[in-house]
C-alpha cells in the first residue's frame, strides 16, 4: 500500500459516524489491503487480563466468529497472545505450530492455514485485535505483517473516536427526554423544574430503573405507571 493509499484510508475511517460501521469498513478494507482470504475484528470488554472478555464485532465470513469462538473455548491463540505483549503475530502453518497446540489444531480442521493478529490499541489502552486469515500456509510475510500493523492502528483510532461520538449522542438524547418529562411534570402539577427532577429521581431510586428509561416511560405513556 503507498502513502496515498493510507491517508485516503484515515480520513474515511474518520468519516465512519458509527462503531458498526468503523468495523466493517475495516475488515472489508483488509480483505484488499492484505492478501488474506477471511477477515475479522474481534473487540475487547473489561480492565485486567484475566477479566478481558472479547466479541466478534465484525467478521467478512460467518467462519470468523467460530475462529473466534475456538480461541475463547480454548483459552489460547494468538489474538489472547496480543493482547498480553505483542504488536503482531504470525502463523505460518496452523499444522505445524506448537505455540498454542489446542487452538492450532482446531483452526486447521477448518481449512484455515495461515494466520496474521495485529493488536488494536490507543493511548488509553487496547480495544481489540484485527485477524486475518488464509486457507494456505505461508501465505503472509513480512510486509503483511506491517500493513495489518498500521491499519490496526487506524483502525482503533477510529473505533475509539466512534465510541465517543456515539456516547455522546446517547447522551445528548438522555438531557433531551429528562427534560421533556420534566416539563410534563412541570405542567401538570404545578412543580418547579427541580421539583420535577426530583420526582423522576425518586421514582427511578424506589423502581430500580435508570432515570433515562424513567423520563421514557413518562414521555410516551404521558404518566407513570404506580
Amino acid at each position: 500500500m503507498t502513502a496515498s493509499e493510507f491517508a485516503d484510508l484515515a480520513i474515511r475511517l474518520h468519516e465512519e459516524p458509527t462503531v458498526v460501521e468503523t468495523i466493517d469498513y475495516v475488515v472489508q478494507y483488509a480483505l484488499k489491503a492484505v492478501d488474506c482470504t477471511y477477515a475479522g475484528v474481534m473487540l475487547v470488554h473489561g480492565g485486567k487480563q484475566e477479566e478481558l472478555q472479547v466479541e466478534t464485532a465484525a467478521a467478512t465470513d460467518p467462519l470468523v466468529e467460530e475462529l473466534d469462538q475456538i480461541q475463547i473455548q480454548c483459552g489460547e491463540g494468538p489474538g489472547m497472545e496480543v493482547l498480553s505483549d505483542r504488536m503482531t503475530i504470525r502463523v505460518v502453518d496452523t499444522q505445524l505450530d506448537r505455540r498454542w497446540e489446542a487452538w492450532a489444531r482446531e483452526v486447521a480442521s477448518h481449512g484455515v492455514r495461515s494466520v496474521l493478529v495485529a493488536r488494536m490499541s490507543t493511548g488509553s489502552g487496547d480495544v481489540g485485535t484485527l485477524n486475518l486469515f488464509n486457507t494456505e500456509p505461508d501465505a503472509f510475510d513480512a510486509d503483511d505483517e506491517a500493513v495489518a500493523s498500521i491499519l490496526a492502528r487506524h483502525a482503533a483510532v477510529a473505533l475509539a473516536s466512534a465510541r465517543r461520538a456515539e456516547n455522546l449522542w446517547l447522551a445528548i438524547d438522555a438531557r433531551k427526554l429528562v427534560g421533556q418529562a420534566q416539563g410534563i411534570l412541570m405542567e401538570r402539577f404545578d412543580l418547579s423544574a427541580d421539583q420535577a427532577f426530583a420526582v423522576l429521581l425518586r421514582y427511578s431510586q424506589n423502581k430500580n430503573l435508570k432515570l433515562r428509561d424513567v423520563a421514557q416511560l413518562l414521555v410516551s405513556r404521558r404518566s407513570l405507571p404506580d
